[in-house]
């Protein structure tokens, strides 16, 4: 199987009111069969048996029931590979949110606060209690149409419906506003149900094969045209060619090879759009890691980018605004496409791979219960996974190779090791940690007596734990961690951050004005996990 994304691309289309008809007709039949093949597949039955009885009962050819199957089991299989993760999640929220009823009992017991906590504490154990029920007993509970609009007829007028009638109109429109149609390399144009071809104009044709029980003639849709990768789509239509072929009986014969196209079409307000998922062309890599990284540091406002030499040294760094909060869908998405396309630009202007972080940010979000209320909105609307997806994808068009590193502690040695000394934010500080892991630079501790910045502008100092030689040195930085946060709550607790910073000394003004690195061959500060009886 390749290693090449599945890049997708989104139009809409330009019906007439006939064939806008046949199209919603076309989803109405497919939802049906999904839901039924759903039910029947819960019930215990065989795929086999199943499509020998949905093809004459639904009137579908044996391509589109593999289309419902396919787009039914990735459904599915999203669903149990979630299950372990909304448990460990739910758990984490239960963990969290009893720490903060037993702070409430003591200052102010018998509040309304408390009193809301516990119920949501007893609301989370149910669902963690179901949810276990449920993984342990395989069962997948999907709703077609969202869980969201289903409860909206219990509470009508709150929900905008007049009646009833008004809400199942849109719960049904809602269950039948899509279909499948799943393409294979060895068809013609990569796809049997709907084929595109191109027309003198520039634009594409498609004639998508109706289901037997709407008559099973061809519906052709002109004038398709792609604002973008349109010419990916071309380019897979023109990769389709016979190659001989040679069975294991000596026969000689002939198969169709070329990429595989698949489209789903999708109604909303407007009209129907189509989704067209095609594998992406190699793209020639135009980076090499000897001439150094480009590290990136996700937070929820921003991207910090911290760009170093072959040798792990600072070459420059950006900060790329990326405040989600308060946008919508779309808004968030064309933001985040933005920043990613800058950050994939600065690495292929560079020739430099990007590093990145392995990151899971669901434990963080799941420790949301009782923080700053600004924070815990800005870290709801933040959107790692998508920012990630979106980053690599950026990465693979522009030619630049991607390293993923193991998170843990980059931004404990950003702050110490970077920071202060380089003169830049504890964000930048983590990229460059980011970027230095990449190229597999040393990550010991720089000095005996640290000096970290603080939110004011001062900064907290505090002396390193004694390092166990024995041990890796991420042992160290666990400890450190431990020791900056206590240093980091008693400048709080002191009236730190109240008042003007302390001055630093002028050696460390110096040193935080103008910073200069010694260059150093390429591992020569390696030796992160050594005896403690070896000779330094």
């Amino acid at each position: 199987m390749s290693d090449r994304p599945i890049f997708t691309y989104q139009t809409r289309l330009e019906l007439t009111a006939d064939e806008s008809a046949v199209l919603d007709a076309y989803a109405a039949l497919h939802g049906k069969a999904e839901r039924s093949l759903f039910a029947a597949l819960q019930a215990g039955r065989s795929v086999n048996d199943l499509k020998r009885d949905f093809l004459p009962r639904f009137g579908i050819t044996a391509r589109q029931f593999n289309a419902i199957k396919v787009g039914l089991e990735g459904k599915i299989d999203s669903i149990k590979a979630r299950q372990p993760e909304r448990i460990a999640e739910t758990e984490t929220r239960l963990k969290r949110a009893e720490k903060v009823i037993a702070k409430l009992q003591a200052r102010s017991p018998g509040s309304n606060k408390l009193h809301q906590k516990k119920r949501r504490y007893a609301t989370l154990k149910d669902r963690c209690t179901a949810m276990k029920a449920d993984h342990q007993a395989g069962t997948v509970r999907l709703c077609f149409g969202s869980r969201q609009l289903f409860r909206a007829q219990f509470t009508l007028g709150t929900n905008g419906y007049g009646s009833h009638g008004d809400w199942k109109r849109d719960w049904t429109a809602a269950r039948n506003n899509q279909f499948f149609v799943l393409g294979s390399q060895d068809e013609t144009a990569g796809n049997q149900t709907c084929q595109a071809r191109c027309s003198p104009d520039g634009s594409l044709t498609l004639r998508l094969r109706l289901p037997d029980a709407l008559g099973g003639k061809t519906l052709e849709i002109p004038g398709v045209r792609f604002a973008y990768g349109q010419d990916q789509i071309e380019a897979a239509l023109a990769s389709g060619q016979r190659v001989s072929t040679i069975t294991k009986t000596g026969k000689r014969g002939t198969k169709r090879t070329g990429a595989a196209l698949s489209y789903r079409f999708v109604r909303d307000d407007t009209g129907w759009r189509v989704f067209v998922s095609v594998e992406a062309r190699p793209v020639a890599q135009t980076t090499s890691r000897l001439a150094g990284a480009i590290g990136v540091d996700i937070n929820a406002d921003h991207l910090a980018v911290s760009e170093t030499d072959r040798f792990g040294n600072l070459v420059a760094h950006w900060r790329i605004d990326l405040n989600l909060y308060g946008k919508t869908h779309d808004q968030a998405k064309a933001l985040i496409g933005d920043a990613v396309v800058e950050v994939a630009r600065l690495a292929q202007v560079a020739g430099k791979p990007l590093v990145i972080e392995r990151l899971n940010f669901a434990k963080k979000k799941a420790e949301l219960e009782a923080v700053d209320p600004a924070l815990a909105r800005m870290l709801s609307s933040f959107a790692c996974n998508r920012i990630l997806s979106n980053l690599k994808a950026a990465a693979f068009r522009a030619g630049v190779e991607v390293i993923e590193v193991n998170p843990a502690y980059t931004s404990v040695i950003g702050s110490v090791n970077h920071a202060q000394v380089r003169g830049i934010s504890v964000h930048m500080g983590a990229a460059l940690a980011i970027a230095r892991r990449g190229l597999g630079g040393s990550e010991k501790p720089i000095k005996r007596s640290l000096v970290v910045p603080a939110r004011n502008g001062g900064h907290v100092t505090f002396v390193l734990p004694v390092r166990n030689r024995a041990k890796h040195v991420w042992s160290q930085w666990s400890a450190i961690r431990t020791q900056l946060k206590a240093a980091h709550v008693a400048h709080v607790r002191s009236g730190g951050l109240n008042s003007p910073p302390a001055p630093l000394s002028p050696a460390m003004q110096t040193l935080g004005a103008t910073w200069t690195s010694t260059a150093k061959p390429r591992g020569a500060n390696r030796d992160q996990h050594c005896s403690g009886s070896r000779s330094r």
